[in-house]
């Protein structure tokens, strides 16, 4: 596959997760107005993930359709278990408790910090390359959830300083920032075992700590609907994001997944028929300059591969011209352990499987 089609293919994955998330927030927000316990109905979302999506990998090994995805190894775990806690119980923890006091359409704009926070630990602890455009679209990103967080405007807080349920989502995009760059590290392995995983592990232990200060399980049926909600925007929503991490890597698989809090803010305008202020007009206009100047970003310059071995699904592109092994599966894609020689060339490219190299100063 052409590597701007596979670009494009990975914005097309990651905008797909974005609708599903964002669509969660204000339908979140309707089931804790319904008096669900925050921390409970966390637990109840990643519950509904895991629960769904291994139903969903028990139907395709039943079935024989494993779409060729290396499964997760031993050494993945360490990785695993990070991301279900950063990713499963601080971050959705956290967002339940904000979403408590903050209106659903501020909640959803505010989300775009994890974007933010996403690119800025890609860049300095990850080494992804960041040029200017992405730098000045982060500035515009922060200056609307700025404004957003700000006591008084659009947020509906009084009096001065930032709202503590503003913090409490601030805090929750950081979480899911941690979680997508260790995700990075997973992205080669079946997406779907992934998201099952981090669902069951991270809901059942959300449940245990609601349970353990004293909340109790609503009805079936705000159960059915929270596990819904939990399987489609946390689940589904996951494993495409995943799929994206592969072709754009972590920084710009999370400026095309920035649409998410547009996508919540115009479905809780029209749910609550909450108000659309100056303030709210004005933070959107700031975080949609952002979103263009990522997603507007072009990368090419000649590169060094340096030799590699690892397991991940793929064709017999431009970059896996290696030989087959007896015992490899046939057909394609497929996923086995190769090795890749070293090469050099240049073409477009972001920071996928196979384009996680330095980057000197001009480039």
């Amino acid at each position: 596959m052409d590597k701007t089609h596979a670009s494009r293919s990975g914005a097309v994955l990651a905008i797909a997760s974005a609708v599903l998330f964002g669509a969660s927030t204000p339908l979140a927000k309707l089931l804790i107005g319904g008096g669900v316990d925050p921390w409970l109905l966390a637990g109840l979302l990643y519950l509904g993930s895991g629960l769904g999506l291994g139903l969903v990998h028990l139907g395709r090994r039943l079935f024989g359709v494993t779409r060729g995805e290396a499964p997760l190894r031993r050494r993945d775990l360490p990785w695993l278990a990070l991301v279900v806690l950063s990713g499963g119980m601080i971050g959705p923890g956290l967002l339940m408790l904000g979403l408590a006091t903050v209106p659903a359409s501020t909640a959803s704009l505010l989300l775009n910090l994890e974007g933010l926070a996403t690119m800025a630990i890609a860049w300095l602890a990850f080494r992804e390359n960041v040029d200017r455009r992405l730098l000045l679209g982060a500035a515009a990103i922060l200056g609307g959830a700025v404004l957003l967080s700000w006591q008084g405007g659009p947020s509906g807080f009084s009096g001065g300083g930032f709202g503590l349920g503003a913090l409490a989502i601030a805090g929750a995009c950081l979480a899911w920032a941690i979680d997508n760059n260790l995700t990075r590290k997973l992205s080669a392995a079946d997406p779907v075992q992934i998201a099952a995983i981090k669902g069951a592990v991270a809901g059942a232990m959300n449940l245990a700590l609601a349970f353990a200060v004293g909340a109790r399980l609503p009805t079936l049926t705000v159960i059915g609907e929270a596990a819904a909600v939990g399987f489609l925007g946390y689940g589904v929503s996951l494993v495409l994001f995943v799929l994206g991490l592969r072709a754009l890597g972590a920084a710009r698989t999370s400026a095309y997944f920035s649409t998410a809090p547009f996508i919540g803010a115009m479905l809780a305008i029209a749910m609550f028929g909450e108000p659309v202020t100056a303030g709210l007009v004005a933070a959107g206009v700031l975080m949609g300059i952002g979103l263009y100047l990522h997603l507007a970003e072009t990368h090419e310059h000649t590169h060094a591969h340096e030799a590699i071995e690892h397991e991940h699904r793929h064709s017999h592109d431009a970059h896996h011209q290696h030989r087959h092994q007896p015992g490899n599966p046939a057909g394609e894609p497929h996923a086995h352990r190769h090795r890749h020689l070293p090469i050099v060339h240049a073409h477009p490219h972001y920071p996928d499987l196979h384009h996680r190299h330095e980057h000197a100063a001009s480039s």
